[in-house]
């Protein structure tokens, strides 16, 4: 976020970083200065226009009301409010128009990284031919549980080449080398919570709550970059040329399909960049209207700090 802030050239009087008690004193740099880390504390929102919270659930249910009270408009990454429904969820080349419900708590919530990522593709193939049922199966990196998931993973891949023991303390079973079909927590009907999330917060986003979604999220030993094989069928007909000319036009998305020449998304190519790629685009001949896409973002960036960022510029320019 601190990183984006400054590359957007963000309208930043003043930087507040907050952080635990473990964190506090750090120094870290924006705008060519060095900014010490604060504790995170009840009083930390005063004379604050916005404040953007990546810290969990537990410190967004607590510290999020403050910051409210204290006029902050919050912009959460955590859970904890995208399903309520007085809070917008917001992806803003998607649904920036529900921005201005930010009036209702105070509180605007980023959705969950691998969802940002679909809907953004999916929306304008909606808007063009109305979608009807999703099927998506998303390979996630190890970034989105954590620096120190991502360090477990190095950690593992070095042992295996060296001969030492694993550690496994973030993930149930080895990572490295294996793809394992389990994210969050498994909740009654055998889903997971991170596969409930993308069900219904595509739902939410799209104004659909009785889309058929269907859901299947797998952690596979990748640094960064989540990655979707996604289904769609629609009401009416698109061919793979007519969603190859939608994506072109469509805000966000990086068309990258040309497969006679092996070009399409990977996640290596997504590290860094805004956009969210879209190839391997084709259609599925075993329904009237089906169409496959494969979907991949920077899960850090666009699933994550940008978007938040991105519905700041947002209030920053037409709300406050």
């Amino acid at each position: 976020m601190r990183e984006i802030l400054e590359e957007r050239l963000f309208p930043v009087d003043e930087l507040r970083l907050l952080a635990s008690e473990r964190s506090a004193g750090q120094l870290l740099e924006f705008q060519q200065k060095q900014i010490r880390v604060e504790r995170l504390k009840e009083d930390s929102f005063r004379d604050i226009d916005i404040a953007l919270f990546s810290a969990g659930r537990t410190v967004s249910e607590k510290f999020a009301p403050l910051a409210v009270a204290s006029g902050a408009v919050v912009v959460d990454n955590s859970p904890q409010f995208r399903m309520e429904a007085d809070v917008p969820l917001v992806v803003p080349e998607v649904n920036a128009q529900e921005i201005p419900g930010y009036k209702n708590r105070g509180i605007i919530a980023n959705p969950n990284c691998s969802t940002i990522q679909m809907v953004v593709a999916l929306k304008p193939i909606h808007d063009a031919a109305r979608i009807k049922r999703v099927i998506v199966s998303s390979y996630q990196s190890a970034s989105g549980a954590g620096r120190m998931a991502m360090e477990e993973l190095s950690q593992q891949t070095a042992a295996l080449f060296n001969g030492k023991e694993l550690k496994t303390e973030k993930f149930p079973y080895q990572l490295a080398f294996n793809c394992i079909p389990h994210i969050d927590v498994f909740l009654p009907g055998g889903y997971t919570k991170e596969e409930i999330k993308m069900i219904d917060e595509t739902r939410k986003i799209l104004g659909e709550p009785s889309l058929r979604v269907t859901a299947t999220a797998v952690r596979v030993p990748v640094f960064c970059g989540h990655s979707e094989s996604v289904n769609i069928e629609t009401e009416r007909k698109l061919t793979a040329k007519d969603v190859r000319a939608i994506l072109r036009e469509a805000p966000g998305i990086l068309l990258c399909d040309e497969p006679e020449n092996n070009v399409y998304p990977m996640a290596i190519d997504s590290v860094g960049k805004d956009a969210t790629l879209v190839g391997r685009i084709r259609e599925d001949d075993s329904v009237p209207n089906g169409i496959n896409l494969w979907i991949v973002a920077d899960n850090l960036r666009k699933g994550a700090a940008l978007n938040a960022i991105q519905i700041a510029e947002i209030l920053i320019r037409d709300y406050l």
